[in-house]
């Protein structure tokens, strides 16, 4: 891959890590600035809310930016919010901080979604997607633990400290690596945002949501659920996350790469295995062997996705020239399917279904999303 495809796989690295980080830092957090644990994670909401609003917004205000200058820009943005975020004397300051570097999220990634793919040959644009989301994947299996190892032993200050500085590595990166794109004249907001009037974008971002929806539904719970129903130890968890995030990784990899050849049959078979992996996790959870393995092969299948996903959203939305806004737009949706996994893997347990319900809730979610790839895909055909 190209050294600016390396750049914006770093940057991602970085952006991801600052997203999911603050959940196994929310003790430490709350007992320095004198809180709860769930005032504490107004850090966590205030972030999603940033990237969910940011997105459109930063795109349309920015939309006659060169693409190059509007990453750095962006990134400028993440390192001062994750430095405040650093060097807050005040638990109001580190939220500022957060949103702050939160507004960086959806744009710098659907941005760089599209640099990555005018980066290589048109047979290896998924994979160059695949390969900048790749920092995600590692984000999960190595940044977020190492953080809040750090962020317990040392102190979560640090921790932002080092994201902080992988942001400024990111910035020089982009300054010296990326190259310059021709600057294509704007469309209109009103062409833009007409963009989401397209069915097929309107199924590609459906996709996006039912599909982590699917994934979150189970995995935000996974801890209590592996314990509870599967019968593993407290101990156990760490190694559990680590086959969790194994499963991010070989799916976005294998994914980006299949996604190429043909990237529709691999969101129906992705989709529908996801489906079915989870539809097995609810019968048979209580086995060790079965759960482990449905853990990382829901992880594997959900994550192929994601590349494939993106490229469809871009790939429509390049057709009524609103690519930068509609990918953006589409990073928040993601986050809006992780949040609704979320909530509604809540709802569950509050009313007392039962784990192993979780699992069930999620294959119908993937079934959904599933149909309307197939339907996204029959309207291809016609």
């Amino acid at each position: 891959m190209p050294a600016a495809i390396w750049v914006l796989a770093i940057a991602t690295f970085g952006i991801a890590t600052t997203e999911f980080i603050v959940a196994g830092l929310l003790p430490e957090i709350a007992t320095e600035f004198s809180i709860t644990i769930p005032t504490a994670g107004y850090m966590v909401t205030s972030y999603a809310l940033g990237v969910f609003v940011g997105a459109p917004v930063l795109i349309i205000l920015g939309g006659h930016i060169e693409r190059k200058k509007m990453l750095s820009l962006l990134m400028v943005l993440f390192i001062v919010g994750n430095a405040l975020t650093t060097l807050s004397p005040t638990f109001y300051l580190a939220i500022v901080g957060r949103i702050v570097a939160s507004l960086t999220h959806g744009a710098f990634m659907g941005i760089g979604a599209i640099i990555a793919s005018e980066l290589v040959a048109k047979n290896k644009k998924t994979m160059a997607i695949a390969f900048m989301f790749s920092g995600m994947t590692l984000a999960n299996l190595a940044g977020v633990p190492l953080g809040t190892w750090i962020g317990k032993v040392v102190s979560w200050r640090v921790t932002f400290a080092i994201i902080t500085a992988i942001g400024v590595i990111s910035l020089l990166g982009i300054l010296t690596l990326l190259p310059k794109f021709n600057q294509e004249k704007p469309a209109s907001i009103k062409k833009e945002l007409l963009a989401f009037t397209h069915i097929r974008i309107l199924l590609a971002m459906g996709i996006t949501i039912l599909g982590p929806a699917a994934f979150f539904t189970t995995v935000t719970y996974i801890a209590p659920l592996m314990v509870n129903i599967a019968g593993f130890s407290e101990g156990a968890i760490t190694w559990l996350l680590v086959v969790l995030g194994s499963g991010f990784f070989v799916g976005n990899i294998v994914g980006g790469k299949l996604a190429d050849k043909a990237m529709m049959p691999l969101l129906y078979w992705t989709l529908g295995l996801q489906a079915l992996v989870l539809f097995i996790f609810w019968l048979y959870g209580d086995s060790q062997f079965i759960a482990c393995l449905s853990l990382f092969l829901m992880a594997a299948f959900g994550f192929a996705t994601v590349s494939p996903i993106q490229r469809l959203v871009m790939e429509k939305a390049q057709e009524v020239s609103a690519a930068n806004l509609v990918s953006s737009v589409n990073i928040g949706f993601f986050n809006l399917g992780n949040a609704v996994g979320a909530w509604l893997g809540g709802v569950i347990i509050a009313s007392n279904y039962g784990y192993t319900t979780l699992n069930l809730a999620g294959g119908l979610l993937a079934s959904m999303a599933l149909i309307l790839a197939v339907i996204s895909g029959f309207l291809e055909r016609r």
